[in-house]
């Protein structure tokens, strides 16, 4: 089994499908480039509504049996019939992929919302329980955690005061004040405790600007009896609009002195992917310092600032070292076992 070193935080990567087959063989050429830093897994999202089923396991085996990394495969199961989750772990299975990311699920293109198909499944704790019910401890589940609540359950505020804990996770936008209230806020972690007791072994965090929010969310985790590693998602400022617009999609709480920052130097490309970068190194120092075990670089199918990251705080792989490590994710196992 592939495992934490306590001693060297693990780093994960994080991948989409692409749109293209020019960027499908770009992708095969950067997983022959990134696997040489010895990464825990590597990680692949699903389309929603199964759309990019296919080539998602065709990615995660190519990972798997070309690339000899471990594939950790996201399989999400609202608005997809149970036959094709049931094509999906078979063909995991045969292929040996062991590792899944159970998921909800977000809305087809051109969906408002998401439902769950006649005999399918309603949420991620149905698809953990079903894949343990089938496959009993073959596959390593892994889930979701919203330290700040899931976008769905971030609301505006509307004639009331926020309770301290709202305070450290609300989110102000277009001057309205928005937060996942404090009894919403219980109900995730009870959800998310269910999902682990379900069989879930570690969780892997939605994106955050603000690490005292992981912090707390961490300690809320271990508070409620949820006992498993929880994993952050680092997401890396790139450029000003895609910032812009995932953050206000998603509801993320940003501070102040990121955004006020952010504003100042918008219309210089440059500028701001330098900050990205030095944002991304206090980010993940600030994390490894409070405890994490590794960290879960979305890449955005990018590597050059993940790399920047990763070498400014020792933790990127030297091209003489890379070759000595070749394979050595396949020879440990493709269980990944990710220690608290």
């Amino acid at each position: 089994m592939q495992t934490a070193n306590p001693e060297k935080p693990f780093i994960a990567f994080e991948y989409f499908p692409p749109r293209t087959e020019q960027g499908v063989t770009n992708l095969y050429e950067r997983f022959d480039r990134m696997r040489q830093q010895n990464p825990l897994y590597m990680d692949v999202t699903w389309g929603a509504g199964g759309s990019t089923s296919e080539l998602t396991v065709e990615l995660c085996k190519q990972i798997t049996q070309k690339y000899g990394q471990v594939a950790n495969m996201h399989l999400t199961c609202t608005n997809m019939p149970k036959e094709k989750v049931d094509q999906a772990l078979a063909d995991s299975k045969e292929i040996g992929i062991q590792n899944i990311v159970a998921l909800r699920g977000d809305p087809p293109a051109g969906q408002e919302g998401w439902e769950a198909v006649e005999g399918g499944f309603a949420c991620a704790l149905d698809l953990v329980k079903y894949i343990v019910s089938k496959y009993g401890d073959h596959f390593c589940i892994s889930v979701a955690g919203y330290p700040e609540g899931h976008p769905n359950r971030i609301k505006e505020v509307v004639d009331r005061e926020l309770t301290e804990d709202e305070q450290t996770r609300s989110v102000t936008m277009d001057d309205k004040v928005f937060v996942c209230s404090d009894q919403d806020y219980k109900e995730e972690l009870d959800y998310l405790k269910q999902k682990v007791d379900a069989g879930a072994s570690f969780i892997i965090t939605q994106m955050f600007f603000d690490t005292n929010v992981y912090k707390k969310f961490c300690a809320d985790c271990k508070a409620h009896g949820i006992n498993v590693p929880v994993i952050p998602g680092i997401m890396q400022l790139g450029n000003y609009g895609g910032f812009k617009r995932m953050t206000g999609f998603c509801k993320t709480r940003v501070p102040k002195e990121i955004s006020d920052r952010l504003e100042t130097i918008k219309d210089d490309e440059d500028a701001v992917k330098a900050m990205g970068i030095e944002l991304g190194i206090q980010t993940c120092k600030d994390l490894l310092a409070a405890g994490a075990p590794g960290l879960h670089f979305y890449t955005l199918n990018l590597e050059k600032t993940t790399y920047a990251i990763m070498d400014a705080m020792g933790l990127k792989v030297a091209e003489a070292e890379a070759g000595e490590k070749e394979n050595e994710n396949t020879t440990a196992g493709t269980r990944i076992e990710a220690t608290a």
